[in-house]
């Protein structure tokens, strides 16, 4: 029995009456109480801190997730790119269904062509049968329709070597991508020369002539080509802006075109005024033949000459395109490049309407 209940006995036996508890014994019982409530209190206290853990943890997963949603989210830079990817991806499509179209044309001209060429080879062979001047003629004209023929294959090239520039240059490719194109361009007027020097071994009076060209063309031709000099006229104005490093390297190199041009223009006439007096010598009404033949010996050793000119201006045309390369950038030799197709293109298709312009009846 614990010291309270013998308190409160021991003072029902003295008082022989139920006496109410004195101050000091409620005291005693309420700290008894509060003893016996303090675990539920702190029990109380955790259940809430719980529960607001879990509302704070529920409210960091939907914080997460919105954060996701937000990052799996496209952003605008990446619908640009696709946009621009699929825009692309058509303008491919378009220049293949064109270049394709182009190989059709192409291949119809060219049977046109071999077919041309397998009629003058039979006809060399049929007015060679009698005469070895005709054979030798026969031969030249064989050659003179293989180097056409191969022209051809090259200005069709050409033509869809601009397509694909103008296409890169709207496109705003990379300088890499755009660099390949300029160095396509550069070896495609390599094989150009290349296939000039070969023809000039044949029948340079072909070359020369410029019968492969046409007519527009032959207008502005000078020693089987294009004046380096002139072509530097026409493009400056194409690839400006320049800066006045560019400016004063472009202009020396019209300048030194310029005065090499006027070096081989002056020795070609001085060539056509030394066989003009060698096939002049002599008396032209006597019938002497070994005078004759002597002199055509002479002249025939001068006309040699004639393709070693055509040989340096070639050289000289093609140091002017590689000295151009160095001085631009990249971009603007893939714009020099484009100027200078689209104008051969022009004096083609001036030509053929030309060719084609109505005429007033005879």
């Amino acid at each position: 029995m614990d010291p309270q209940s013998t308190q409160y006995i021991s003072s029902r036996r003295t008082g022989g009456a139920f006496d109410s508890p004195s101050t000091r014994q409620l005291d005693m019982w309420a700290d008894s109480f509060k003893a016996d409530n303090s675990p539920r209190t702190g029990t109380s206290s955790n259940m809430e801190g719980d529960a607001k853990s879990e509302d704070a943890n529920r409210g960091t997963v939907v914080v997460s997730r919105s954060s996701d949603q937000e990052a799996n989210k496209p952003s605008d830079k990446v619908l640009r790119r696709l946009a621009q990817n699929r825009e692309a991806a058509r303008k491919s499509r378009l220049r293949k269904k064109a270049y394709v179209q182009q190989l059709e044309t192409s291949r119809v001209k060219l049977n046109q062509l071999e077919q041309e060429l397998d009629r003058a080879r039979q006809q060399g062979i049929y007015i060679g049968g009698s005469s070895g001047d005709h054979i030798s003629s026969a031969n030249g004209a064989a050659n003179a329709a293989a180097f056409d023929l191969e022209y051809a294959h090259w200005v069709e090239e050409q033509n869809r070597q601009i397509s694909d520039l103008r296409a890169a240059l709207t496109a705003h490719v990379t300088d890499i991508e755009l660099r390949i194109l300029v160095e396509g361009g550069m070896a495609h007027y390599d094989a150009l020369f290349r296939m000039k020097s070969v023809a000039a071994k044949s029948d340079v009076f072909h070359l020369v002539s410029g019968m492969w060209k046409t007519p527009a063309e032959r207008c502005f031709m000078w020693m089987g080509g294009f004046r380096p000099s002139e072509l530097l006229k026409i493009l400056k104005p194409q690839l400006e802006p320049l800066t006045e490093q560019q400016v004063m390297s472009v202009d020396n190199l019209q300048h030194s075109s310029q005065q090499a041009e006027d070096a081989l223009s002056q020795g070609m006439e001085a060539l056509q005024q030394s066989l003009a007096e060698t096939l002049a010598a002599g008396s032209l009404g006597a019938s002497n033949v070994a005078n004759y033949m002597g002199h055509m010996a002479m002249a025939m050793g001068k006309l040699g000459m004639l393709e070693n000119f055509v040989h340096q201006a070639d050289n000289l045309r093609q140091q002017t395109l590689q000295q151009m390369s160095r001085i631009l950038t990249t971009r603007q030799a893939a714009r020099g490049l484009l100027a200078m197709g689209d104008y051969f293109s022009r004096l083609r298709a001036l030509s053929s309407l030309w060719a084609a312009r109505p005429r007033e009846p005879a």
